[in-house]
């Protein structure tokens, strides 16, 4: 059986949803609260195995569930519910180990589905969630690449180097003298901090430089 519990500061919410899973054959009921002040002890009286967390609350809110429940309980898992599209709380969630993330006004099946995929072992987002966060990681791998400020001809000598050609080949492909190259490889390596070529090309491949 799976034990689920609510964490939600508005009653009618936490009925529905006791009401929900009191229709799942599988599912089994772990108890609802309206705020996370006494998560841990609910944890141990209660063994959820899942549990359905609002963000905002009183006196404790969501967020600080997260964080208690997966320092001292991290086998929990979690789907947050909230009423806000927001990209700041889905990362911040998500950050601290939510397994899913859906919105309050996703359907019956969502909210199930979201349940079985994560006990599974998967995660769970509605899609606009999910699209927001290949957006914010999509501007993140972006930022990356702009974070070391290294012009596009510094760019071009370090992609050049990892594919293994000399300072000669590069300067030869490049147009640019021996010297240059040099030049380029001594301001790559103060903007990037390192002081071998290993370093230079291992930090280019980890960061998406190129």
């Amino acid at each position: 059986m799976i034990r689920v519990a609510v964490y939600d500061d508005n009653p009618s919410r936490r009925e529905s949803l006791q009401a929900l899973v009191s229709l799942m054959p599988e599912w089994e009921w772990a108890g609802s609260f309206e705020n996370c002040s006494s998560i841990l002890e609910n944890i141990v009286e209660n063994r959820p195995d899942i549990i359905l967390m609002d963000l905002e609350m009183p006196v404790m809110d969501g967020m600080e569930g997260i964080k208690l429940t997966k320092l001292h309980h991290p086998q929990v898992k979690i789907i947050v519910q909230t009423a806000f599209d927001d990209d700041d709380k889905v990362f911040k969630a998500i950050q601290l180990g939510a397994e899913g993330y859906i919105l309050k006004s996703a359907a019956v099946s969502q909210i199930t589905q979201s349940i079985d995929e994560v006990i599974r072992g998967g995660a769970s987002m509605s899609p606009s969630i999910a699209m927001k966060v290949m957006r914010f990681f999509s501007q993140k791998e972006k930022q990356i690449k702009t974070d070391y400020n290294l012009t596009p001809k510094e760019t071009d000598v370090l992609k050049k180097l990892a594919e293994g050609l000399s300072y000669k080949m590069i300067a030869d492909q490049m147009g640019i003298s021996y010297f240059t190259v040099n030049n380029h490889v001594k301001k790559i390596y103060e903007k990037l901090q390192v002081h071998s070529l290993g370093e230079a090309v291992s930090l280019a491949h980890r960061k998406n430089l190129f």
